[in-house]
């Protein structure tokens, strides 16, 4: 919440308290205890800028009508030296209370002051925080799912770095396990075939089918030639993984920074093996009796912690058919499981001192959730420190059809050809326009377009808007100036108030953004504030009006164009002067 909301709330609670007493004291109320109350913002703002539960929430307290509760508040409610000027009773007992024109100048004098950290906070209280995301294996590009994990896992860190949490980015590359060796047969497999025609292997079904496997191996081929034509299968593997793998890794490392996404660690699952991270995982829960060996294989008594996490029907029982299991973690051929290199992970980024985890996983994923949370209470963390953003499938569409491959190279969409397609603004924006949970649908048509249907060219279009109107002013030698408070509370207008309220919403929208792990709601913050904007301009004359109301409608120009400049700029979208 920000400063001056939490001081006009919190002197408002001590108001409505106040008189409560003075009430009794007065013999007007029962002699009790005050009942609990509530503030909030009404939906309709013709009822008042908060309202007040306090009237309903005592009937019981004070066995005595809530209307007459309300009145005796009011007839003992001294409202002097607080930001609210007025309460007017509603219904049946509903206390609606209305600010005084100072706070709203004083909202335009915090922006001004601060600027482009308008909107941070200290509510995060600087906890360390790490917010894994994107993740992609590292044996192919990356995807439509990708673009949309990055968006959002990007903007959820900038927005609690904004709320005062110490935020890490990290990218966890899957460089080891199953999926690796599938990569080193699928390269064996398409680079034996440059060579031996119709004599070689066939590709497996369940291995890489695409056409990057072809090309790292026609690009080792060129490079190297027939070498490992005469070496063993295991070498030849190893050579060829040692060579397509970092190519892969250096092209997502590309791919990301060319979406404007900057990690702080790019963490390599090999090390967890190397280091002996994942056999101490295994040992802990040995040690603590949760191992047993069957058919071979090393197995983890997982179903117990994974319950607590997993959800329930309406009658608070689990399906048989998802019931909890317990996991593999070393198989018959003595290789950990991706299991295990999980737990091991997690638990890393626990010892590296975050305590809060905060990974974005594609909803397929949505069984892993309950089992990761749960190992980590069974080797002694608190899996309620994990939390997992689960992200719905992307459908992208085009002439109001769903398209899946690419016109210009007739291959399924990646990330690389939506950047090439699409600018990274509109790409960053629209896919952070819902909440993780919601599938969506992006549309590369409107990601193009530059109208006021894009919402991205939109919000753009208001900042540009504003920079040009400041330099129409410049040019007639009108400059924004500081105002007196008389002056400033010449703004008056309906649309002047409305689009004032809500640039003082905008730190309490990024806590909420940040509580819920919802950046999406920063969007539709800056398109309303953007729409109020609009909306003001077109109603209020700025040149043309007396010297003072002039000078205050600027300086709500600029304090416009401030936070429409601190959210495009957090979420890495450029802030144009002029479109």
């Amino acid at each position: 919440m920000s400063f001056l909301v939490k001081q006009a709330t919190s002197s408002l609670q001590g108001c409505v308290k106040a008189a409560m007493e003075k009430a009794i004291a007065a013999g007007q109320l029962p002699n009790a205890d005050l009942p609990a109350f509530t503030l909030e913002v009404p939906a309709d703002r013709a009822h008042g800028d908060w309202a007040c539960n306090a009237a309903m929430a005592g009937a019981r307290t004070f066995h005595t009508a809530p209307r007459k509760i309300a009145e005796a508040i009011c007839e003992n409610l001294d409202l002097s030296g607080t930001y609210f000027d007025r309460c007017e009773i509603a219904g049946p007992g509903f206390l609606n209370f209305f600010l005084a024109p100072q706070f709203w100048v004083d909202v335009l004098r915090d922006i001004l002051q601060k600027g482009e950290s308008y909107g941070r906070s200290d509510y995060g209280q600087g906890e360390k925080v790490m917010v894994e995301f994107v993740s992609a294996n590292p044996t192919g590009p990356m995807h439509m799912g990708n673009a949309r994990g990055g968006a959002l896992g990007d903007c959820l860190a900038a927005v609690l770095d904004a709320a005062g949490y110490n935020v890490w980015r990290e990218f966890l590359i899957n460089d080891a396990g199953n999926q690796i060796q599938k990569f080193g047969l699928s390269l064996s497999v398409r680079y034996q075939q440059l060579f031996l025609g119709d004599n070689a292997p066939e590709l497996p079904e369940d291995s890489y089918h695409g056409e990057d496997i072809l090309d790292l191996a026609k690009a080792y081929a060129d490079e190297h030639g027939d070498a490992l034509m005469n070496v063993s299968e295991e070498e030849r593997r190893s050579a060829l993984v040692a060579f397509g793998l970092p190519r892969n890794i250096a092209k997502m490392k590309r791919d990301m920074a060319k979406y404007r996404v900057e990690y702080d660690e790019w963490f390599s699952e090999t090390t967890l093996h190397e280091s002996g991270a994942v056999r101490n995982v295994i040992d802990i829960l040995r040690e603590k009796g949760l191992i047993y060996e069957k058919d071979g294989a090393t197995w983890y008594k997982a179903s117990s912690f994974t319950e607590k996490y997993m959800k329930k029907d309406k009658k608070g029982e689990i399906s048989e058919e998802n019931a909890p299991k317990d996991e593999v973690l070393i198989r018959q051929n003595g290789t950990p499981t991706y299991m295990a290199a999980d737990i091991a992970y997690h638990k890393n980024k626990f010892d590296r001192g975050f305590s809060r985890c905060i990974d974005v996983w594609g909803a397929d994923h949505h069984g892993h959730v309950a089992r990761m949370k749960g190992a980590m209470d069974a080797i002694g963390l608190d899996g309620e420190k994990l939390d997992v953003v689960l992200m719905q499938l992307v459908k992208l569409m085009q002439n109001g059809e769903e398209v899946r491959m690419s016109k210009r190279t007739g291959k399924a969409i990646q990330l690389s050809d939506l950047l090439d397609e699409v600018p990274v603004d509109a790409a960053r924006f629209l896919f952070n326009m819902k909440d993780a949970g919601t599938q969506m649908k992006f549309d590369l048509d409107l990601a193009v377009q530059q109208d006021a249907e894009n919402p991205v060219y939109y919000v753009q279009y208001a900042h540009a808007r504003i920079c040009s109107i400041l330099r129409a002013l410049k040019a007639d030698g009108i400059e924004p100036r500081e105002c007196t408070n008389e002056e400033l509370m010449l703004l008056k207008e309906p649309e002047e108030v409305e689009l004032i309220r809500h640039m003082a919403s905008y730190t309490d929208e990024i806590i909420a953004a940040a509580k819920a792990y919802d950046p999406a709601r920063i969007n539709h913050y800056v398109i309303t504030l953007a729409t109020l904007f609009h909306k003001f301009y077109n109603s209020c004359r700025v040149k043309g009006v007396e010297d003072g109301l002039c000078a205050a409608r600027l300086t709500l120009c600029v304090c416009a164009k401030t936070i429409i400049h601190n959210v495009l700029t957090m979420f890495k979208i450029s802030c144009p002067d002029s479109m």
